[in-house]
């Protein structure tokens, strides 16, 4: 890959893995704009894998407490803690079966082009606005249950599909649940983590199996993503204690009607 090709991807996958407008449908998009060969599925875990080591850095005193809490339970003690990381295990479920169905039936290829992308990004822009507009703000993560872990993991499980956005439809769920936006953000995030790592594992695994070389250039991309993700967190934190997912609606509004436009004009191959 170029110099510039591994740069706009690190910068692509570390602002909209965080920011609700789905990572992998603009790493779609990348090279159907750019005329560039695609990036292949490694930098894609690659990327992602910068990304995982964002959100353990940022929210580094949540992953120490649910490690402290899981081990905990190996004592058979249930502290809030050891609570909290069952309900991380039992939102990840749903992502892993859908996941792994998707990887078995081949169905993911058919499903990674613009026209998907675009659509996704209109409909699941809708239902972000809705939740966010109609939910309440009033409780915490630590007011999280069993039930709605579980509920959150299934929308995350959707979010395989590109376009749809891992990050916003896990926050979307979780306002629809009247979880505070920076709350919804937060467990959507430490939701993310197993499942990234778990996909980032069965990827890189079958690359290896296959001989496929994970070159310099994918490691300098997920590297440099680790830094935009960084901030991208940051940013997205601070930006939920003062305003709405509004923003994130009509960027999403926007690219859909774009991407379908340059669809209809011969631009895109749908």
């Amino acid at each position: 890959m170029s110099i510039e090709q591994i740069i706009v991807l690190a910068i692509i996958q570390g602002t909209t893995e965080f920011l609700p407008i789905s990572s992998s449908g603009h790493l779609i998009l990348v090279p159907a704009i750019t005329g560039w060969p695609d990036q292949g599925i490694v930098t894609d875990v690659m990327v992602h894998m910068g990304s995982f080591l964002a959100v353990l850095v940022y929210f580094w005193r949540d992953v120490i407490r649910l490690i402290r809490g899981g081990l905990t339970l190996l004592t058979g003690k249930l502290t809030d803690d050891g609570r909290m990381a069952l309900y991380i295990i039992a939102g990840t479920i749903p992502a892993v079966i859908f996941g792994l169905y998707v990887k078995k039936t081949g169905v993911i290829e058919h499903i990674r082009g613009p026209e998907i992308v675009a659509w996704n990004a209109i409909i699941f822009g809708v239902v972000m606005y809705v939740a966010d507009r109609f939910g309440a703000m009033r409780k915490s993560m630590e007011q999280m249950t069993l039930g709605t872990a579980i509920l959150i993991g299934i929308a995350q499980a959707i979010a395989i599909i590109p376009g749809t956005s891992r990050s916003g439809i896990t926050m979307s769920a979780a306002r629809a649940m009247s979880f505070t936006r920076p709350q919804a953000a937060r467990f959507s995030f430490l939701l993310g983590l197993p499942a990234i790592a778990g996909a980032g594992i069965l990827v890189l695994g079958d690359a290896v199996e296959s001989g496929i070389a994970i070159t310099r250039d994918e490691l300098i991309t997920g590297g440099l993503t680790f830094f935009t993700a960084l901030a991208s967190i940051a940013f997205l934190m601070a930006v939920l204690k003062r305003v709405s997912f509004l923003p994130f609606v009509i960027y999403r509004m926007i690219l859909g009607v774009v991407l379908l436009w340059l669809i209809h004009i011969g631009f895109l191959t749908a």
